[in-house]
């Protein structure tokens, strides 16, 4: 089957171009938005002292990458039976359920903080997370016109963004708050725990607006179970091409990504707050690239945004890893979040286009199963290379691995295909 191609723009000038694309989003895209928005401000409180969290209770870095990994294991496992859990619920029911087994997982782990629990918490989070991240493309694509489609992807990763940064700056203050209200240290597990489990509240609060969303006409019994099998089966060679540079970047993500707040502590010597705002910058500004790209998308072509914008950040990843000055590294650190990950709903749409609306689940199943794979097991070696050499080989490891994947894209999809998007 021949990769298919969306539609292009012409006319229009960019801004109102923007704006009646955006003006298209139907109730249901709307509704999504603010829930993603919702549950994503809670989750940047959580992913910016969960860390911190565990390392109060006297967790190390290994111990941290291990809970990485046995999420990021829990999701590639789960990812193909929440592909059909997903066709069997339906959307809506779907996205309800993530958020709840997520916000639960969240009170969990700061309420019983063992190992086992801990472990078990990150478990019922993966499975959370790997329903949402197979549902959300598919549901999408169900309530979208090709026409906004890509803008919509993309404003919902840029929101997703922005709420990240909102929570990451707040939760950069919540352990100072809970501390002086608990009258104990704002670093101790204490404040910590009542910090993290105001994101709890955030993520479970984000079921609201998705109890609204209104079902789509194609119900479970119209879909073919067999369909994503068929298709499997049918186009190999496209579904290699379209998740082995995925696959790639993902192991790369896994060396780092999981620990950019104690990279900033240990390296660079700053304090939670310093950090938090850190990183809600940092979200923002890929908050604002994520919605940008449609533009340069409609203009230049799906891929090519994809290839060009990865292979720019490359050198400011390099800065931000090997900079003393730390300064520089917060610069890069922005500059390289916008520009790596603002392709990323653009792929995502890419991806879904090629594929029929009976596979859509299966796919993202996929996609997800190919993300979480390197994130399983790269967190843990990671882990292990802090503690021996520090973070220049995780930082090496992470700019190899992205230019392999970024020749992956070019290779399978722009050589020799100059119209292609």
């Amino acid at each position: 089957m021949p990769l298919r191609k969306s539609q292009q723009h012409t006319g229009d000038g960019v801004i109102e171009t923007y704006i009646k694309r955006v003006r298209a989003f139907s109730p249901n895209a709307r509704k999504y938005l603010v829930s993603i928005m919702i549950y994503g401000a809670g989750f940047g409180v959580h992913r910016i002292l969960f860390n911190f969290f565990l390392r109060s209770l006297g967790y190390d870095e290994t111990f941290m990458g291990l809970l990485s990994t046995v999420s990021s294991m829990t999701v590639l496992i789960s990812a193909l039976p929440m592909g059909y859990l997903a066709d069997m619920l339906g959307r809506k029911f779907s996205l309800v359920t993530a958020a709840l087994l997520t916000g639960t997982s969240i009170f969990l782990m700061v309420i019983f903080p063992t190992g086992a629990i801990l472990i078990a918490t990150n478990i019922l989070m993966g499975i959370g997370s790997s329903l949402g991240a197979v549902v959300s493309g598919p549901f999408l694509m169900e309530n979208s016109g090709e026409e906004e489609r890509t803008y919509l992807f993309s404003m919902g990763s840029g929101l997703r963004m922005a709420a990240y940064s909102a929570g990451d700056w707040v939760g950069g203050y919540l352990p100072s708050w809970f501390g002086g209200i608990f009258d104990v240290p704002a670093v101790s597990s204490t404040a910590y725990a009542w910090a993290i489990a105001m994101a709890g509240v955030l993520v479970i609060a984000a079921v609201i607006p998705r109890l609204t969303l209104r079902r789509n006409k194609l119900e479970t019994e119209q879909r073919s179970a067999f369909a994503p099998i068929a298709f499997a089966r049918q186009h190999p060679g496209i579904l290699t091409k379209l998740l082995l540079p995925m696959f790639v970047t993902s192991i790369g993500a896994g060396l780092i990504m999981p620990f950019m707040n104690i990279f900033f502590s240990n390296v660079h010597n700053q304090p939670d707050p310093v950090i938090g705002t850190l990183m809600a910058w940092g979200s923002l500004a890929m908050g604002v690239g994520l919605i940008l790209a449609p533009a340069f998308a409609d203009r230049y072509g799906k891929i090519r945004v994809v290839v060009y914008s990865q292979a720019i950040s490359i050198p400011f990843l390099a800065l931000l890893g090997f900079s003393p000055v730390f300064g520089l590294s917060a610069l890069a650190y922005f500059v390289r979040l916008t520009l790596m990950n603002m392709s990323s709903p653009v792929y995502q749409t890419f991806v879904m286009e090629q594929v029929d609306a009976d596979s859509r689940a299966m796919v993202a199943s996929l996609n997800s199963m190919v993300n979480s794979f390197g994130r399983a097991f790269s967190p843990v070696l990671s882990g292990y290379l802090q503690v021996s050499y520090g973070f220049g080989p995780p930082f090496a490891g992470t700019m190899v691995l992205y230019v392999i994947a970024i020749g992956m894209y070019y290779f399978f999809f722009l050589r020799g295909r100059k119209r292609m998007v």
